[in-house]
């Protein structure tokens, strides 16, 4: 789908996908739980202003998310600023010296509409500091949080990481690998109504990067998933630091529950330009679509769901 055919569906507020991990119909409106109630939210289309504080596992979400924001033809994305550190919980962000500290201070300038962050293991204090700001120089902010694949395939939530571990990503066991994910995704989740709950109000949204990450890692098992062969296809080392296609996916997870609208029929990535793999190409991209999309509408702490 071109570009122009992806705005016009878009504006008609429609998608449809038909996934074999459900039977459900994906619209692209969103909802946002507040305590009891659902409120139906519809899919933005101004730009947001986004401010991200990412490890090695997030960081390139920043730059791909303006690339699938532009692609959507939504007018005003803004990337306010990039807190890197490899490694990191989110309260390392929030301990850099305040003269360094760019987060602090565009949340303080009421700069961000959106901050995104990138936790390893529960708990991290950081979440709800930087959530506490956030919501005291904007009341409206959201902030999302990222639920990665497990690195080693394995959910080992201890200090310090076992980054030199041997892992053969090629015969992990996927039943086994999902039933840890889905222990990872209850504990975040968990942190993130919590802290909801004593703000008295819906600030965090978590996304469920892992869960699509799970989900594509079957697909390529049952050889479906058009230019990956293999379930190394989407790492470059044992601890799972990712290649371009898992990148795209964690990407467009996030478009998906920051604009709550469906990342399906945005033109390929020109990143697979730049990896020069001509295997990585439109199909493998509409997948990771639709697959992202899936895990969203999903996931009842991203804020979306699958219709109005």
């Amino acid at each position: 789908m071109q570009r122009r055919e992806f705005l016009k569906s878009a504006s008609l507020g429609l998608a449809a996908l038909a996934l074999p991990s459900c039977m459900a119909t994906a619209g692209r409106t969103g909802s946002v739980a507040t305590g009891a109630r659902t409120q139906v939210a519809a899919p933005l289309l101004k730009g947001q202003r986004v401010f991200t504080c990412a490890h090695s596992f997030h960081t390139f979400v920043y730059r791909m998310l303006a690339e699938a924001a532009q692609n959507a033809g939504i007018q005003g994305h803004e990337c306010v600023g990039l807190s890197r550190i490899g490694g990191s919980r989110v309260g390392q962000h929030w301990d850099v010296a305040e003269e360094k500290n760019e987060a602090k201070a565009a949340l303080r300038a009421g700069m961000v509409d959106v901050l995104t962050l990138s936790p390893i293991w529960m708990p991290d204090d950081g979440i709800e500091k930087f959530a506490r700001l956030g919501v005291e120089h904007n009341p409206d902010i959201r902030i999302t949080v990222q639920e990665f694949w497990l690195p080693n395939d394995t959910y080992a939530p201890r200090y310090p990481l076992e980054t030199r571990k041997q892992v053969d990503h090629n015969v992990t066991d996927l039943v086994a690998l999902q039933q840890a994910q889905t222990r990872y995704d209850h504990d975040v989740d968990e942190c993130a109504r919590g802290i909801n709950q004593r703000l008295g109000k819906t600030v965090l949204f978590t996304v469920p990067v892992g869960q699509a990450a799970v989900t594509l890692r079957a697909k390529i098992v049952a050889g479906q998933a058009p230019g990956l062969k293999k379930q190394w296809d989407l790492f470059r080392d044992c601890w799972g630091h990712p290649q371009v296609p898992l990148q795209l996916l964690s990407a467009y997870c996030h478009f998906a529950v920051i604009y709550r609208r469906s990342p399906v029929g945005l033109p390929v990535s020109s990143d697979f330009a730049k990896a020069n793999k001509p295997e990585w190409g439109a199909a493998l991209n509409r997948l990771l679509q639709e697959l992202a999309w899936d895990a969203v509408v999903h996931h009842p702490m991203s804020g979306v769901t699958a219709g109005s």
